[in-house]
């Protein structure tokens, strides 16, 4: 059983910075594909990005390109979601979801998920 747990959520104004913590539990990073959804209200969740255990690389929706990025702790097990430059559409609950299937993919396909960390973006 994988178990994931989101922190670092918080009120940050716009172009501010928030690193996103998701602290992984039952198999190492190496043996998970992981991805970070989003969810504002009334919307879809949404794929922002994902990392493959298979061979480190990871991906990004358009909309965070260059902006956010992953870092690996391989040491704590844990990921990091490193948001620059945040604007208010970026403002929903944050989701880090994993799958043993080692090399990630943009879809809600994930078979365990955390409980998610609020990010809002005052403009």
């Amino acid at each position: 059983q994988v178990q994931l747990v989101e922190s670092g959520g918080g009120l940050v104004q716009s172009g501010g910075s928030l690193r996103l913590s998701c602290a992984v539990s039952g198999r190492t990073l190496d043996y998970l594909a992981i991805g970070w959804f989003r969810q504002s209200p009334g919307k879809d969740r949404e794929w922002v990005s994902c990392t493959s255990g298979s061979d480190g690389r990871s991906y990004y929706a358009d909309s965070v390109t260059d902006r956010f990025a992953i870092a690996r702790d391989n040491a704590n097990n844990a990921l990091y979601l490193e948001m620059h430059n945040l604007k208010p559409e970026d403002s929903a609950v944050y989701y880090c979801a994993a799958d043993p299937f080692r090399t990630c993919y943009a879809n809600l396909a994930y078979d365990y998920w955390g409980q998610g960390t609020q990010v809002t973006v005052s403009s």
